[in-house]
């Protein structure tokens, strides 16, 4: 298990969105978490990042190293002057501070990012030059430069057209197989529905855990978004 969590709440100003909400997350897996607006998705994964404290409750990390968030619109705006290469090389700020000269070790991890997703041509073009599809895989290089064996990826596909979405589906499970463990928010029931393990929420409490197949059916999701 890569993540435990157990009877969690967190929120924001004291103000619980998750409500004793206890789940497991396998390592070396793709996990999707549904639900509609409101229901705890993106609380739930800045918890896991380590951005939002829990109130409550008990997070455990099986691995080493920090998770890599890429939140959903990300933290870098297309106007900025900023190449591919230039924000993903923002993912190496933890290991050296904002501006800092990289080190060889720092450039590799670039490289090795910018080619796991299939980006490295695109290095030097200017971020508001890129598709939709193209700069979701640039801010997941930037999430993979952090070398973390855990990425957490906020709506990764809002946007998208249908074939960037496919692909991106594939770039996920390509991940995997490297030895990573992907945890991603969605809307997108196709993109669930292609993942490991599904966690269901329903205000900010988790009303189904399981293999997408099993747990993403019509009248379970009927009940989901009904109105409260």
């Amino acid at each position: 298990m890569r993540v435990r969590i157990e009877e969690l709440s967190a929120g924001y100003a004291g103000h619980p969105v998750l409500h004793r909400l206890s789940a497991g997350i396998g390592a070396l897996t793709t996990t999707a978490l549904v639900g509609p607006n409101g229901s705890g998705k993106s609380t739930l994964l800045g918890v896991l990042a380590g951005v939002i404290r829990p109130i409550t409750g008990v997070l455990e990390h099986a691995g080493g190293r920090p998770p890599a968030f890429v939140p959903q619109r990300g933290a870098v705006g297309d106007a900025l002057p900023l190449t591919v290469r230039q924000t993903v090389e923002m993912g190496r700020w933890g290991e050296r501070g904002p501006w800092r000269r990289l080190r060889r070790q720092d450039r590799a991890a670039v490289d090795s990012a910018l080619e796991r997703v299939g980006i490295a041509g695109l290095a030097s073009r200017q971020l508001g030059e890129l598709s939709g599809g193209q700069r979701q895989r640039t801010l997941i290089a930037q999430g993979l430069a952090q070398e973390s064996d855990l990425l957490l990826l906020d709506e990764p596909t809002t946007g998208l057209d249908p074939e960037a979405r496919e692909r991106m589906a594939t770039l996920l499970t390509e991940l995997v197989a490297d030895g990573v463990t992907v945890v991603h928010a969605t809307h997108d029931l196709d993109a669930a529905r292609s993942a490991d393990a599904c966690l269901l929420l329903r205000e900010g409490r988790l009303v189904g855990q399981g293999h997408p197949g099993q747990l993403l059916t019509p009248s379970t999701l009927a009940r989901v978004w009904q109105p409260g």
